[in-house]
């Protein structure tokens, strides 16, 4: 049983500005790791083994944002009402731990019907138990930061990130130690499933800690039917998003090579902290949109308008250090990729309306839309890629960037039809 939950904005001892700056601090510490953990590795194993294990991530990425429904947004709303943290938490875990296995297990069907080096790797017994176990935490740890959000705890996010790279980081320099030599793909995969172990073994301390949870596995029927009738449409319509992102470095090692997904990942993994800002601002869009609706067009022309700045700042920044950021890598990587990521810089500004797109098609009822536009860009975005991919990192990014250009001169357009961003 858990105890009554005392108000987020007193448990934590702030304001709504802390907490969000809290929880900025901790996918800081999570990207900042993650760089530093790529860095390391490309030096302890070869660029067909980096381009196994990016794509790998990529596929437990893919997998954890399958396997979410949702389940993280109805923690927020549920607990928020009021309702009890153990049911609610109970429900939660219980449903993504079953659907994240289950999209896991698909993809391993998939890859052993797979041929070639990548598929050899991800079919053996142990990189398939590892791949299962990487997916449940995953997804469970996505489900922990909004947890904690609704129990007004987002410090927590911070301590998870924070002991995870350092276990990420620690553990590769052992094994690096130990092995005295090059690491192969499944060891390097091994190190950062262990530290997404950590941060589920964390989590659990830490809601017991904080409300007396204990995980038992029972499901609320009557949670689960809200549950699937609220979170999974806008689920599906924040899968469109990640899609080209999860899918590419997949498609690329399988259809090309592992080497070009190798150089094209630390390229597109800086230019992602950039497309983060327009995701926050366009969920913040969403949630003012739904609460003062007469206002949605200032909402979103001003929302695009931050999202555009303060993501350009960061697009800017990275274009200006390109070469230096992926020789940190090594100068393979900066030689092959620099100018690619200085190309997806300029893709910020696609991205920050299509963002606004889809906070409009969530505030006004219009998600299914919404899920078939972004299924279309996807698609088109993968099979774009894909073909470019053969000719380079460069190739591929312009590639990416001018797929996302039709995409959002066709929602910039929409949004004009609709009277919203006059």
């Amino acid at each position: 049983m858990t105890g009554p939950v005392t108000p987020p904005s007193v448990v934590d001892g702030g304001s709504l500005s802390r907490a969000s700056v809290l929880m900025v601090l901790g996918k800081a510490f999570q990207m900042g790791s993650g760089f530093l953990f790529w860095i390391v590795a490309a030096r302890l194993t070869s660029v067909a083994g980096m381009g196994t294990v990016a794509a790998t991530v990529s596929a437990v990425m893919l997998v954890t944002q399958i396997g979410l429904l949702g389940v993280g947004a109805t923690m927020i709303v549920s607990i928020g009402r009021g309702e009890p943290p153990g049911r609610v938490l109970d429900t939660g875990f219980t449903v993504v731990t079953a659907t994240s296995l289950l999209a896991a297990g698909g993809y391993v069907a998939v890859t052993v019907l797979g041929r070639g080096d990548v598929a050899a790797t991800q079919s053996s017994t142990p990189f398939v138990a590892m791949f299962l176990g990487a997916a449940v935490c995953g997804t469970v740890t996505i489900c922990l930061d909004q947890a904690g959000i609704a129990l007004g705890r987002p410090s927590g996010t911070v301590v998870r990130y924070v002991l995870s790279g350092v276990v990420m980081l620690g553990g590769l320099a052992a094994v690096a130690v130990a092995s005295r030599g090059d690491l192969g793909a499944g060891v390097v995969f091994g190190v950062w499933t262990l530290s997404s172990v950590v941060i589920c073994v964390t989590g659990a301390v830490q809601l017991r800690r904080w409300v007396g949870y204990r995980y038992r596995g029972r499901v609320r029927i009557d949670s689960l039917r809200r549950h699937l009738a609220v979170g999974v449409p806008n689920h599906l319509l924040t899968l469109t998003e990640r899609l080209p992102a999860l899918l590419v470095p997949l498609l690329v090692a399988y259809l090309v090579s592992p080497e070009a997904t190798a150089y094209w990942y630390p390229a597109w993994m800086l230019a992602w902290v950039a497309y983060t800002v327009p995701i926050q601002v366009g969920l913040v869009q969403f949630s003012e949109g739904v609460r003062r609706p007469a206002e949605l067009g200032k909402t979103l022309r001003s929302g695009f308008a931050s999202g555009l700045v303060l993501g350009g700042v960061a697009a800017a920044v990275l274009a200006v250090f390109a070469h230096p950021l992926l020789a940190l890598i090594g100068a393979d990587y900066a030689d092959a990729s620099a100018t690619a990521l200085r190309v997806l810089a300029l893709g910020i500004v696609p991205f920050a309306v299509w963002q606004s797109y889809n906070a409009r098609c969530r505030a006004v009822g219009l998600v299914r839309e919404g899920i078939m536009a972004g299924l279309v860009l996807a698609g088109l975005i993968c099979l774009a890629t894909v073909w470019a991919a053969p000719r380079g990192s460069t190739a591929l990014a312009v590639a990416w960037v001018s797929s996302s250009s039709l995409g959002a001169i066709w929602a910039a357009r929409r949004l004009t039809r609709r009277e919203l961003v006059r």
